[in-house]
């Protein structure tokens, strides 16, 4: 397996070159030094909002539960790590095709901080393009409907899709494509060539260190760090082994969605766990999406269920219980990451990457981009878990400004800056 991609690392490179403009990204945002951050950015997605009664935690701050027959519910063996944001609104947009476009890319364009990508693609630029794939994107059935602003989520640019991978065996058939052979019983005489290449910049670079003031230092640092992810990522190689395939399934038959679901995440935590990605989504369905939980007995499609009124319990009742279906999920995907070991951080997949449950409605029946819930997870040390906070209004650019402080990406602002800057107060360890 390639522990980096040759588009990054080529043979010869001195150290102004490995210390220069690729390091800090294609955008030209710094790495934060202040200390730690998370690792790894996984983007969860569901969609067609909520109902917000049946979705809120009781209580605030670090003393809330999550009710018994609630939507969260599912989560409460993740309740420690978890951070439950209410409050959060999208500006400038509504409705379902708006929220869709709007709830990673912030409505940013193409002059504002992000160039309209979405934040898990400016991330990648930041962190991910000495990886095999700069950032995975996977889907349960996404695409029955083409590519358009209901069915994409991920942007490169604006109206520019990243878009995602709902067969199984077509994400297996890449991984594959990464692999090099049988399993390696050590480093290839390549991969000791780079990382000598890497310790004698490493040495130019600790040199020059001692020799400049205490603001060079701190950007030297940065870039020694930089050469240590990468060295860190040549020992990658081989830890994996083969991969397991995924059973046989029709992408786009309705009773495979939760089979499809469960052979995606488990091929996501395989990439990050062999250092194929930092960066990975995981979009169940898509806004206005037409699922049948008829796994749960239930014969109305999900974005029908959205629309039910209070006074139709029956309804209602179907639809918390798809909602609970996909904190199921959810909470599935945290315990893969967290039962994984980390071969190249240390700890678990868990520990060292920030997982963000995403949507793009609040209450779903008033198609209104208010109080729209998220979910973050993960990232010990760097997120600041068990927590319920409210912010009444906040716009959600704010929240994608922390996500990008989080990840190491030091920018205060992000998509348009009319409605927001700077990161949400509070929010963080």
């Amino acid at each position: 397996m390639r522990g980096i991609s040759r588009r990054a690392f080529g043979l010869g490179l001195g150290a102004s070159v490995l210390a220069g403009s690729w390091i800090r990204g294609l955008s030209g945002v710094a790495r934060a030094s202040n200390g730690g951050v998370a690792k790894r950015l996984v983007v969860f997605f569901s969609p067609n909002g909520t109902i917000h009664d049946h979705w809120r935690p009781q209580g605030s701050g670090a003393n809330f539960s999550l009710p018994a027959g609630s939507i969260l519910e599912p989560l409460e063996a993740h309740k420690s790590g978890l951070v439950i944001l209410d409050g959060i609104d999208f500006f400038g947009t509504s409705n379902h095709e708006g929220g869709m476009a709007h709830m990673l890319t912030g409505g940013g364009t193409a002059t504002n901080v992000g160039g309209g990508a979405s934040v898990d693609q400016f991330i990648a630029q930041q962190i991910g393009t000495a990886m095999p794939f700069p950032s995975l994107e996977l889907g349960v059935q996404t695409s029955a409907w083409g590519g358009n602003v209901q069915t994409r989520m991920c942007y490169t640019a604006p109206g520019t899709y990243a878009p995602p991978e709902d067969d199984p065996a077509k994400v297996y058939a890449r991984m594959l494509e990464k692999v090099s052979g049988e399993p390696s019983a050590g480093p290839s005489a390549k991969d000791i060539r780079r990382k000598r290449i890497l310790d004698l910049v490493s040495e130019e670079l600790n040199t020059l260190r001692a020799q400049t003031g205490v603001e060079e230092q701190l950007k030297l640092d940065q870039h020694i760090d930089a050469i240590q992810q990468l060295e860190a990522s040549l020992s990658t190689k081989g830890m994996c082994g083969s991969i397991e395939g995924p059973e046989a399934l029709s992408p786009y038959d309705n009773a495979s969605f939760p089979a499809i679901a469960r052979a995606q995440t488990e091929l996501l935590t395989t990439a990050l766990a062999c250092g194929m990605t930092r960066v990975a989504s995981l979009q169940l369905s898509h806004t206005v999406g037409p699922p049948v939980f008829s796994w749960l007995g239930i014969s109305e499609g999900h974005h029908s269920l959205s629309h039910t009124d209070d006074g139709n319990l029956e309804g209602v009742a179907n639809f918390v219980a798809t909602e609970r279906w996909f904190a199921e999920e959810f909470a599935y995907l945290l315990s893969r990451l967290e039962a994984t070991e980390d071969m190249e951080f240390g700890g678990t997949l868990l520990d060292n990457t920030l997982v963000v449950w995403a949507q793009e409605l609040g209450d779903g029946r008033l198609h209104e981009c208010k109080s729209v819930p998220f979910v973050l997870a993960g990232a010990q040390g760097v997120l600041g878990g068990g927590q319920y906070l409210n912010y009444g209004g906040e716009p959600h650019q704010k929240l994608l400004v922390s996500i990008c402080q989080m990840m190491g990406v030091d920018t205060a602002v992000f998509g348009n800056p009319t409605y927001g800057t700077g990161g949400l107060t509070g929010l963080g360890a």
